[in-house]
């Protein structure tokens, strides 16, 4: 496996750097037994709900460490993994902590471009984290970052639209679709808005036909096995008879739209849309939002593990902030205060003793659902698998190909990918 350099050359390159031409006010320094300095932070949240939050929890970080300066960056979470690893390999422009997806992680381990955490402050009362959410963090025996956030998928619905047209939630793709027609008989609404630009609300489908993209235990690609083409079979048909509406671009803003506007009685989505959900005007009585687990396949039910981890630049001028920075962002209280306000899942277990958490429905909801979320495969590569699949699902979903074509074309890219894979 192709690696770049080495975490340990890295931080000594810039380290030599520093001490030929920084400051301990540009590096950071703790010879007072006080941090200072600055650490910049790149955050991916959504803009407009969830950076208000975080930025205050960073906010909190200052004043209890009045010597260090946190530089709050939001980037745009499509554009973040590449800018990273440009920032990266440039030594150049790189945060000191950056919000990583959970499969960007091990990618930016393999580069080298991140700090291990082993036996720093970061990974304080390390036990107390979630099994499943430290899975992500790991690689090749080190520690490269701290779960802050995990999550999975359920179907979103309008509780007063699924009255009207007397329906229940669906527990499998047959009920689906007989729950669409009935609301489109009876409100002239479409059922569920199916997003068509982003792979990642392929995956369940996959799932409960029992595929996946890839097997890692095995080094072998899974995506074009018979599994795959019933799940490309699957959400093309549901399409092509109406249960679901979609689109190749501006999915997600479409989808949110369509779903707050009262447009479509369902989507798909997590925990990180809920905030932003309930600024819809069907939504207004926050009572009216209904969540359910995704509809099984033929083969099961699941959905995808995701969630965000914070991680360390392995050329931060300024690790110790930094690892405090960490430690505090991923604390009980801060993901208490991130459950209470954003209905997001905490990584840490005695995080949902909290009342923040123990109030909300959303979490109490998805708890369940992310302890079954079906993991992904925590390999460097497994970010990447999702462009070659996001071009064959939408070509799918707008008729341009076929479900044998798009899994046998996913498949041969993926090995082109995965060099020595089956």
């Amino acid at each position: 496996m192709r690696r770049g350099i080495t975490a340990t050359a890295l931080v000594a390159a810039l380290a030599l750097a520093a001490t030929a031409c920084g400051s301990d006010d540009e590096t950071g320094s703790k010879s007072s037994g006080e941090l200072s300095g600055t650490v910049t932070w790149w955050d991916t949240s959504s803009v407009g709900s969830e950076d208000k939050v975080f930025k205050k929890l960073a906010e909190g970080f200052e004043k209890k460490h009045p010597k260090v300066d946190v530089k709050y960056v939001n980037v745009p979470f499509g554009e973040a993994q590449n800018k990273f690893k440009n920032a990266a390999q440039a030594g150049d422009g790189a945060p000191d902590v950056i919000r990583s997806e959970v499969a960007w992680t091990p990618d930016f381990a393999n580069l080298g471009y991140l700090a291990p955490l082993d036996g720093t402050a970061a990974l304080k009362n390390q036990d107390d984290f979630l099994k499943q959410a430290v899975a992500s963090t790991e690689y090749e025996d080190k520690t490269y970052a701290v779960p802050q956030v995990i999550d999975s998928m359920g179907v979103f619905y309008n509780k007063k639209m699924f009255k009207e047209a007397g329906v229940e939630a669906p527990a499998s793709l047959a009920d689906l679709k007989t729950v669409a027609k009935k609301i489109k008989d009876k409100t002239g609404k479409t059922g569920l808005y199916l997003r068509g630009d982003d792979p990642y609300y392929f995956l369940s489908f996959l799932y409960g036909e029992g595929g996946d993209m890839v097997d890692a235990g095995s080094k072998s690609v899974t995506i074009d096995k018979p599994e795959g083409v019933k799940a490309f079979t699957a959400v093309k048909e549901l399409v092509d008879d109406g249960t679901a509406k979609t689109d190749a671009s501006d999915g997600w803003e479409n989808m949110m739209q369509a779903f707050k506007n009262g447009d479509v009685a369902m989507m798909i989505n997590g925990p990180w849309a809920v905030a932003d959900t309930l600024t819809g005007k069907e939504f207004t009585d926050k009572d009216n939002l209904g969540v359910a687990p995704v509809p099984a396949g033929s083969a099961a039910q699941g959905a995808p593990q995701g969630g965000h981890n914070l991680a360390v630049y392995a050329g931060s001028k300024n690790l110790d902030a930094s690892y405090a920075f960490v430690e505090y962002m991923t604390s009980v209280d801060s993901q208490a205060t991130a459950a209470g306000e954003l209905n997001l899942l905490p990584t840490r277990t005695s995080a949902y003793a909290k009342k923040e958490a123990v109030d909300s429905e959303i979490v109490g909801f998805f708890k369940p659902v992310v302890e079954t979320a079906v993991e992904r495969p925590w390999i460097p590569e497994g970010g990447s698998l999702f462009e070659p699949l996001r071009i064959e699902y939408t070509k799918v979903l707008t008729g341009q190909t076929t479900p044998e074509k798009a899994a046998k074309a996913t498949g041969d890219s993926y090995r082109k990918l995965l060099k020595d894979w089956k």
